[in-house]
């Protein structure tokens, strides 16, 4: 049942959404009638804009605490390395996302009365509530891989007459018993579309998913519509989402490719290229996710600074190739590499040309999957596609 009255911080969440245009209007309605704080356990990890580290909040100790933020615009993880962890530390597998994060994918959504969704990715069930409010529970389908936050799910939903159906599965199965959808919406990172998910999207039906390449954490939103060559569509903005559990990063580790007594018997050469052109201005630089489409199967780490010194790495993930750049405080900027992939000189070579062609943003790049699974991404038009 939907309140009558919000509280003031929610109220002022429900403001801030709309003033920045994060949250249409027309959702204003179901953000009203299903609270976020009603599908959060009691104790959660937010992440704190001022510290940027996950803080522990368990409502029974701090309920003042709590709840100020679960109405503040957030992310909040809820479950550390699959359930078997306490806390920050290791691996965030379940969280509920930013508000606006949620409200803004939901936009592109554009989901009508009468539509059927497929939602991969329950978590707290939040976003399942937004949906089935929307569109009636009997609309919205959402899987789970985790039976446990499956059932929390599932009994938070209940608990608002918004359960519909909710399966525990891999999403990247899809439901092709329900099938087919209107609408597929994932919250969880992806590196490849299952070709499931194409063959149960209606003919004129839409995803919109975070994906992302393997050289960062790093995603962007792509909404994908039904084409004859499969799905396609250009990036929205910029986001960062856990991945799905059998699309994890596959690295083996820095000691795996460095041997022992370090660079020494590596290639060394120098490079112009500055810390400022390589990383731009913060991890969602557009430069980042432009170099991982062109440089596949490599994955890059940015290493804390030393004195006045710091190192990016880049290592193969379908080999044990490896480079090392090292940008100095002052003096010439050293590159090292080894093994059959020349990493640095692909990773140079892509930053060119996404500087060459004006330094384009995330909208400007697209991503087509095919029936038979291949990704091209694209600059401007799908004519000018490459494999990624």
């Amino acid at each position: 049942m939907a309140p009558t009255v919000m509280s003031a911080e929610r109220a002022a969440l429900a403001r801030s959404l709309l003033s920045t245009g994060a949250m249409s209007p027309d959702w204003q309605c179901s953000f009203a009638a299903v609270p976020r704080a009603d599908f959060l356990p009691d104790v959660i990890w937010p992440f704190d804009m001022d510290t940027r580290r996950a803080v522990e909040v368990d409502r029974r100790q701090e309920p003042e605490t709590w709840h100020r933020y679960a109405h503040e615009d957030v992310p909040i993880v809820t479950q550390w390395d699959d359930g078997a962890g306490a806390g920050p530390g290791g691996e965030s597998t379940s969280s509920a996302s930013m508000p606006s994060v949620v409200f803004r994918m939901l936009a592109d959504l554009d989901v009508q009365p009468g539509h059927r969704v497929l939602e991969i990715g329950t978590g707290t069930g939040w976003n399942c509530g937004l949906l089935a409010h929307r569109l009636g529970t009997e609309q919205v389908t959402s899987i789970e891989i985790d039976a446990k936050v499956a059932n929390a799910a599932r009994d938070r939903l209940a608990a608002h007459n918004l359960l519909g159906t909710v399966l525990t599965r891999d999403g990247a199965i899809g439901d092709p018993a329900g099938a087919p959808y209107d609408r597929i919406i994932a919250t969880a990172g992806l590196r490849r579309i299952p070709t499931a998910w194409l063959e149960q999207l209606r003919l004129d039906g839409m995803i919109v998913t975070p994906w992302g390449t393997d050289y960062s954490n790093g995603d962007a939103i792509v909404r994908l519509s039904r084409c004859e060559v499969g799905v396609e569509g250009r990036f929205m903005r910029p986001a960062e989402f856990m991945k799905l559990r059998a699309q994890r990063r596959r690295f083996d580790g820095h000691s795996a490719y460095v041997p022992a007594d370090g660079i020494a018997g590596a290639d060394r050469s120098m490079t112009k290229v500055t810390e400022a052109d390589l990383l731009g201005a913060d991890r969602f630089d557009p430069r980042t996710f432009a170099i991982g489409l062109h440089v596949n199967s490599c994955y890059q780490v940015t290493a804390a600074r030393r004195g006045g010194d710091r190192p990016v790495w880049f290592y193969g993930l379908d080999d044990r190739s490896w480079a090392c750049v090292m940008f100095r405080e002052s003096g010439a900027t050293d590159v090292w590499q080894s093994g059959p992939r020349r990493l640095w000189d692909e990773v140079e070579s892509a930053l060119s040309w996404w500087q060459d062609l004006g330094e384009p943003d995330y909208d400007r790049l697209g991503l087509t999957v095919t029936w038979d699974g291949e990704h091209m991404a694209w600059l401007d038009s799908p004519e000018k596609a490459w494999p990624v």
